[in-house]
């Protein structure tokens, strides 16, 4: 009954329900009280069973009004005008008048769950078990309504049960599911733990618990559970099971209950026969596997051959031709390496068919010939795959070294291609010609300094080494070798033009940026200011297209919301069949510098920022072309240097809180989320954020490049 108060229940002629004074429910045909639930039969031919426990009369009145849910288990349906008479005491029977007069029984769900779980609760397991299996309840139950309490009792469990049918029954029916939650959820709370809280999976320690049970109590009596306990795990452990339905074929004595076929014949019924021919044959006893065969419906023409010829071979060999023949690849190559040296060239070639070089390394010692032709085979394997650096390690380690030194010159890995080198003791004309040919591919790749320093020590040409020294702007690294050997002249003929005409390119480049910066500037105010008139509809409203079309120039910027959405829709149906690389080119094309573009402001800001981080990657250039202009005396050339730069500097300091708008001055033209948004409008206020965010980090790029003095 309601908890710490007593309460007066009626029912009028009118269908009305009352508690105390307060209505209910205005549905009831008729009502019982039975232990801590009130049963009810409805005008909507339903018979609901409503816990009392922890219930107000309020609570019940909300409870009464809400809907079924297809797993609820308080509500079933009855025949029309059904009423109930009483409710069995101690039992889960309801007993119904019909209106023709007749009465019959029912077992109402929410009252059989009660009663199991107060079974289960006080360990009384058989029962429990009885009422599920003759009411159809889900087994799972017994295990899923408190694991902890089932897996502390076992023993119990498997002495009531006390039937070998009925525990492989329950076994048979254990799925990873927790019924608690799905199937039978519970309305009132449970201080009791509702799920295995082990990362172990839900079947297997139900299955190996039951089986330590069983076999302490009697492994005789509950052999065929126990194979049962085997075959169930999520990954079934037939050959265990074999093995033990073979134990029992040599030693009969011993199990009483149950004979060698007939536990045969209970595995068959529970796995497929072929299944389980190929895990008799994994256990490499033939006495096992022709058991298993004659208990099946093969044709003994399809399996005597092959086991005739496995028994003629020797044994390592004989149990890797059955791996092979399993497909349990790894074992056979742990079989086949026992088989003597003369079998090794069948191993190398399993190792190549399945890739297997890992393994197979394990199963030789370090510095053996075996070892060395696996490292051979496995280095050739990486660099089909074009993975020269690790096929050049695993070369150079089993002493390949030629073909080490084909591996890091194909990856361009300079410091290991000189130390094969040496390894290979090249003459000083062949590793002068060596380090040429790496230092053009370093030269290609844009690391002149790597390639003047192979070109100085190895093949001792350092006016070459110089000379790519001031191509790539290594100033001062090219003024220590020109002192270092003592070839002032160079300074003269090579380096004094060199930065000049690096000092013009940097004026020229800088100058174009500039100017690129400030058009993209000035386009980006002018898209942004129509925009925003656009917005407030301050422009004309022609539709795109229409007979006034013309007046809409590519230099408006100017789409309406529908027209731009019509436009994505027929660009992403064209995209979807697009190959990826052709579908990020659209996504490029989406941003497009044309004017006119719909999104040619989000293509400017991202013109901007670019132009912003080339300017950054400057620094370092122009701060060394700054020391050696004026270590040269070309003042006036570094002077115009710096404040080319500097002027860029100042404009894009300016610039910044034009282009990125902080997060408090949110562009009005950006469209904003609500009731009328539309999927083009979200998306571009989508964009539009990601353009803020990116306002700081612009901000700090400014800073570093700011900070640059050259003097």
């Amino acid at each position: 009954m309601f908890p710490f108060q007593e309460v007066v229940l009626g029912l009028t002629d009118r269908s009305r329900l009352f508690i105390n004074n307060l209505v209910v429910a205005t549905n009831i045909t008729s009502f019982a009280i039975y232990d801590d639930f009130l049963l009810l039969t409805t005008h909507s031919h339903t018979c609901r069973c409503v816990s009392l426990r922890e219930t107000s009369p309020k609570a019940l009145e909300a409870v009464l009004g809400n809907t079924s849910s297809s797993n609820d288990e308080t509500i079933r349906k009855v025949e029309r005008g059904s009423r109930i008479v009483t409710v069995v005491p101690q039992d889960t029977k309801v007993i119904l008048q019909m209106p023709r007069g007749n009465l019959e029984t029912i077992h109402h769900r929410a009252l059989v769950l009660a009663q199991i779980r107060k079974w289960l609760d006080s360990l009384h397991f058989k029962d429990s078990f009885e009422c599920m299996r003759k009411l159809r309840i889900n087994l799972n139950l017994i295990y899923d309504h408190n694991p902890k309490v089932f897996l502390d009792n076992v023993d119990i469990f498997v002495n009531q049960i006390d039937s070998v049918n009925y525990i492989n029954l329950f076994l048979t029916e254990l799925k990873e599911e927790d019924v608690t939650k799905t199937m039978y959820p519970s309305h009132t709370p449970s201080s009791s733990p509702t799920s295995q809280t082990s990362r172990a999976k839900k079947v297997d320690i139900v299955c190996d618990a039951l089986r330590e049970a069983m076999e302490k109590l009697s492994p005789q009596k509950y052999f065929l559970s126990i194979l049962t306990s085997y075959v169930r795990k999520t990954v079934p452990e037939l050959e265990i099971a074999l093995q033990k339905v073979h134990e029992l074929r040599e030693n009969p004595s011993s199990h009483e209950d149950v004979s060698a076929e007939e536990a045969l014949k209970y595995l068959l019924f529970l796995v497929d026969v072929n299944e389980l021919y190929d895990h008799s044959l994994g256990t490499y006893d033939f006495d096992l596997v022709i058991m298993v065969a004659e208990k099946s419906q093969k044709d003994p023409k399809e399996y005597l051959p092959f086991l005739n010829s496995l028994k003629k071979m020797e044994s390592n060999y004989q149990r890797y031709t059955i791996d092979k023949h399993l497909k349990r690849y790894k074992k056979a190559l742990e079989h086949l390496s026992k088989c003597g040296p003369e079998h090794f060239v069948e191993f190398l070639n399993l190792v190549k068919d399945q890739n297997l070089y890992t393994e197979a390394l394990k199963l030789y010692p370090a510095g053996s010939i075996e070892y060395k032709s696996i490292n051979d085979a496995y280095g050739d394997y990486l660099f089909s795959k074009r993975q020269y650096e690790q096929a050049g390690l695993i070369f150079a380690r089993c002493g390949s070294l030629e073909k080490a030194l084909d591996s890091f010159v194909a990856c361009s890995g300079w410091q290991q291609i000189l130390c094969i080198a040496s390894q290979l003791q090249y003459a000083q004309d062949k590793m002068a010609s060596l380090a040429r040919s790496v230092a053009g591919k370093l030269v290609e790749q844009r690391k002149h300094e790597i390639a003047a320093l192979l070109l100085e020590q190895y093949a001792e040409d350092y006016e070459e080494a110089i000379l790519l020294l001031l191509e790539g702007a290594f100033w001062e690294e090219a003024l220590r070798l020109i002192h270092k050997y003592k070839r002032i002249d160079i300074i003269e003929t090579n380096v004094k033009p060199a930065i000049t005409e690096a000092q013009k390119s940097h004026m020229i480049f800088l100058d174009s940026q500039k100017t690129t910066f400030a058009r993209h500037k000035q386009r980006l105010s002018v898209v942004r200011e129509l925009k925003e008139k656009a917005r407030q509809g301050l422009l004309d409203d022609e539709i795109p297209g229409g007979p006034e079309s013309d007046l809409f120039s590519d230099t408006s910027s100017i789409m309406t919301t529908s027209d731009m959405s019509g436009k994505y829709s027929h660009s992403n149906s064209r995209i979807s069949s697009r190959t990826s690389k052709n579908r990020r080119k659209a996504e490029r094309k989406k941003h497009s510098l044309k004017e006119g573009s719909p999104l040619e402001d989000v293509a400017l800001v991202e013109a901007l920022g670019e132009i912003l981080h080339t300017v950054d990657k400057m620094k370092t250039e122009v701060n060394c072309l700054l020391k050696v202009l004026v270590l040269f005396g070309y003042d006036t050339e570094a002077r115009q240097l710096q404040k080319a730069y500097h002027e860029f500097l100042q404009l894009i300091e300016i610039s910044i809180p034009e282009i990125w708008i902080p997060n408090g001055q949110s562009n009005a033209a950006t469209p904003v989320l609500g009731p009328h948004s539309t999927a083009n409008s979200i998306m571009t206020s989508y964009q539009h954020q990601r353009n803020i965010k990116s306002t700081e980090q612009g901000k700090r790029l400014f800073f570093v490049l700011y900070l640059v003095d050259p003097f």
